[in-house]
């Protein structure tokens, strides 16, 4: 595709044979302006990759000016044509940092090859730009990472150190239930522990485009009854809020039985951060309604709590690493569940859907395809 050009000239005999010239070097000549108002309103029509600039306008403002302000709004590399090669003209050229300049009378080689070397240049600051600009996302990161987890980490290991050292100094003063509670708090805050760097370790395969999904064949009811059951143990060992999940299984009356080939590790990973969400933003406890259906095309898996709710003004960035709704501060978290949540259903080729409602509640619904005897979608 040939690139696009803009000339700003203010000598309409220039200008043409400059469009000429251009048309039989290959380019396209998107617009011929002799003003500054002209030349910005075509950057915002043709959006050009790359304007040939004459330093001598009609009107007030010169081509150097010109310039100027098409640098502030838009992305276009910028060489002049002028014939005005003195050093106090030079100056002021260099304040815009050109893409080149070439000097009239030319050659057309002289403004191929000028034109090549700008667009080629450009370019290549348009990777580097990116490599910064990834690398500036990757040190954030980082900083994240080690921020939220030296927070996170602390407190689970306050409480196990505490722990310990009460057991160490005092066992011949605790009676048997006082040292089991301690051994308890010491095994929930390790769970806590564990947990965290799931999330931690998950994440990192996830970026590493290592997370793979590898359908199999699963009983779906049997599979969502063993998710129920390992959150009410974990009830049983916090004592916290009773909090109910109300599961519901129902399928098209073609589908005689509920295997459907997915992936375990992933949908794991998806229905227990989902389910442990609704609980811990639950904080009254009550019903968590599991609604699972599946047809010959789809799974649907839908969360319903009755809790906080999300703020409108977080929805939009709710998937996104270490991001954490704004009344949430105060509960324990990384941000990092449903940032793993949407990878999972993303290598499934699913969607997710939100709705939430402040001091009332939120519901997630989550639909992944079922695709007869192929695999899920490559990993990104």
């Amino acid at each position: 595709m040939s690139a696009k050009i803009l000339v700003v000239e203010d000598e309409p005999v220039i200008a043409l044979d400059i469009q000429r010239q251009l048309t039989q070097l290959g380019y396209t000549v998107v617009a011929i302006a002799d003003c500054a108002t002209l030349a910005l309103e075509a950057v915002e029509r043709w959006h050009p990759d790359l304007a040939l600039m004459d330093i001598r306008l009609r009107g007030d403002q010169n081509g150097i000016e010109t310039a100027a302000l098409i640098r502030q709004h838009h992305e276009v590399p910028i060489v002049f044509l002028t014939a005005h090669a003195d050093a106090a003209t030079m100056q002021q050229v260099k304040a815009v940092y050109p893409y080149g300049y070439i000097v009239k009378p030319f050659e057309k080689h002289d403004l191929m090859t000028a034109i090549e070397v700008a667009l080629n240049r450009y370019q290549a600051e348009l990777v580097t730009q990116a490599a910064l600009a990834k690398e500036k996302e990757l040190n954030k990161l980082k900083s994240d990472f080690i921020a939220i987890v030296s927070h996170e980490f602390r407190n689970p290991l306050s409480a196990i150190l505490l722990s310990l050292d009460l057991l160490q100094r005092h066992h011949s003063q605790l009676t048997f239930a006082k040292a089991q509670s301690l051994l308890q708090r010491a095994r929930l805050a390790a769970d806590r522990i564990k947990h965290l760097l799931q999330e931690v370790l998950t994440t990192a395969t996830a970026e590493a485009g290592k997370l793979q999904c590898e359908p199999s064949p699963i009983d779906l009811v049997a599979f969502c009854h063993q998710l129920i059951a390992e959150f009410q143990l974990d009830h049983d060992l916090k004592n916290t809020p009773q909090t109910t999940i109300v599961l519901t299984h129902t399928k098209e009356p073609d589908e005689r039985n509920s295997l459907i080939d997915l992936d375990e590790n992933l949908l794991h990973h998806i229905l227990t951060n989902l389910l442990s969400n609704a609980i811990k933003y639950s904080p009254h406890g009550g019903k968590v309604q599991f609604r699972v259906h599946h047809t010959l095309d789809a799974a649907i898996f839908q969360v319903q709590d009755c809790g906080i709710g999300i703020p409108e003004r977080d929805l939009p960035h709710l998937f996104e690493r270490f991001h954490r709704a704004s009344n949430a501060k105060a509960i324990p978290g990384t941000g990092l569940g449903l940032a793993i949540v949407k990878q999972c259903v993303d290598l499934h080729g699913g969607t997710i859907d939100v709705q939430s409602i402040l001091g009332v509640g939120t519901t997630f619904t989550v639909t992944i395809p079922i695709t007869q005897n192929e695999d899920c979608l490559p990993s990104a």
